[in-house]
């Protein structure tokens, strides 16, 4: 039997021809809801505004794919200038590399290493604002991973937007992140930002979860092939009900694909299913997890010890005072 290793979402290649699937299920595209076509026109709108906009969701909610759309979209229209923040290293952004991204992205058809900013401030916005204004149109800077952005920072963007924004320049900022970055937005020591800030979750944009997973075998099969030639219908109904986000559905689906080939069955039947499903999914620190926060961060947002968090984590607090933090966790807007 095959060691399953949940971080890998590649289907294996023996797998994948015994069940007539023909790419990989990071190459299904984008699965566009109702609800995300709603968001993408609400989002227009903030952005012609000139606003910092938060976007939230758990780990594996789609963030990246969704983010990804919506600059492709905006850069097809060509109404918006689509700047992008690649630096990888959340932690050790500051708001001069934010900037040096727009000057970068201003100048799409030149030689980064080119590119002039200036390093007095006051002269490197002055500067910034006559190329937004040279655009005559919006421009708007995306950041994923934006919860791991420090305070400083957050609040550094939040004052380059008023200083940017006149009736002749409109910059926007997306911030996109877990929804640890909504809840740390919303503390009172970030109220300044918070107020100001216009926010999105994309959580609930997968309303339908059994319709995603189907869609998702339909796009990476073979144009023959329903998707309950690959699964039972209970097999998928049972996958739609235990999982959460799409990340997750991805990696079971592996999971069953692999096992149901193993042993040579097909379609994939509920009870192999049953066997690949994690007994962890619904666990408090499966949940905080997806949800972007460790031991160190919780412990910061409950005010408590970190070794009181990992005991209440792992069931190992007294009943009384393991109530009280999960009443204050559902406080914070953690439902967990």
């Amino acid at each position: 039997m095959q060691n399953y290793d949940r971080g890998r979402i590649t289907v294996r290649t023996d797998a994948m021809s015994f069940y007539r699937i023909e790419k990989d299920f990071r190459q299904a595209g984008f699965y566009e809801t109702p609800q995300h076509k709603c968001l993408f026109n609400e989002i227009r709108a903030a952005i012609k505004k000139g606003e910092l906009i938060a976007i939230s969701g758990m780990i594996g909610s789609g963030k990246t794919v969704m983010l990804s759309k919506l600059r492709d979209t905006l850069t097809r229209e060509g109404k918006t200038v689509v700047s992008r923040s690649l630096m990888v290293e959340k932690q050790k952004v500051q708001l001069r590399t934010l900037i040096a991204a727009i000057f970068y992205d201003l100048h799409p058809n030149t030689d980064k290493e080119k590119v002039s900013i200036p390093t007095q401030g006051e002269l490197r916005e002055r500067v910034l604002k006559d190329l937004i204004r040279q655009e005559r149109k919006p421009v708007v800077l995306f950041i994923d991973e934006a919860h791991d952005l420090t305070m400083q920072t957050l609040k550094g963007l939040k004052r380059l937007i008023e200083v940017t924004n006149d009736s002749n320049t409109t910059l926007s900022v997306i911030l996109a992140g877990h929804p640890k970055l909504r809840n740390d937005l919303d503390r009172a020591n970030m109220e300044e930002i918070g107020y100001r800030t216009s926010f999105f979750s994309i959580d609930e944009a997968i309303d339908s979860r059994r319709e995603y997973i189907e869609w998702l075998l339909k796009q990476c099969s073979e144009e023959d092939v329903e998707p309950t030639q690959i699964l039972q219908q209970e097999a998928i109904d049972l996958l739609a009900e235990r999982l959460v986000t799409p990340l997750q559905i991805e990696q079971h689906l592996k999971r069953a694909l692999e096992a149901g080939h193993d042993a040579d069955e097909r379609p994939v039947s509920t009870a192999m299913v049953s066997s690949v499903l994690s007994g962890s999914l619904m666990d408090i620190e499966a949940k905080i997890t997806r949800l972007g926060y460790d031991h160190k961060s919780l412990a910061a947002l409950l005010k408590s010890p970190t070794g009181e968090v990992k005991q209440f984590i792992q069931g190992q607090l007294d009943s009384d005072r393991a109530r009280e933090l999960h009443q204050q966790l559902l406080v914070v807007g953690l439902p967990v």
